[in-house]
């Protein structure tokens, strides 16, 4: 069961990667329209500087991927420490809930972006992350003796 855990935290590293392609594939051929390019780019120059610059459909997939590098770094060593600490089958199932919601989100937010279903999305993979979180610290706290 324990390497059940960690399929979902592979599957959102995969996906993050995906969204980062997804982000190059969109934003270097809308520089381009532009005139500019990486090649040309002043130095120290960051993505947040091309806010204003590029059409804000072309931004979401990359504010969609800076908000996969937040609160899933906290997901991931939860989902590790359930692994090693047993999980039950209702952690794998949240797990995946976790991802599939994550998922659901970047979709709507790289496409439509409308605020209330985006923060809902983002409100219900924060309840799975709270309970995921709730477990693993009374799995720890129990194999301390419960002296947490």
């Amino acid at each position: 069961m324990q390497a059940q855990m960690l399929a979902p935290a592979a599957t959102l590293v995969l996906w993050s990667l995906i969204m980062l392609l997804w982000t190059a594939g969109t934003r270097f051929p809308a520089m381009a329209k532009l005139g500019a390019s990486i090649k040309t780019a002043p130095p120290g120059g960051r993505g947040q500087n091309l806010e204003g610059v590029l059409p804000d459909k072309v931004q979401w997939k990359s504010h969609n991927y800076a908000h996969l590098m937040e609160q899933p770094t906290i997901f991931y060593p939860t989902v590790v420490i359930l692994a090693l600490m047993g999980p039950n089958a209702g952690d794998i199932t949240i797990a995946w809930a976790y991802v599939a919601l994550r998922v659901i989100h970047s979709l709507w937010q790289a496409t439509v972006n409308t605020i209330p279903v985006r923060f809902t999305l983002f409100l219900l993979s924060t309840v799975c992350m709270l309970l995921l979180a709730i477990h693993a610290f009374e799995l720890t706290a129990l194999s301390m003796g419960g002296n947490a």
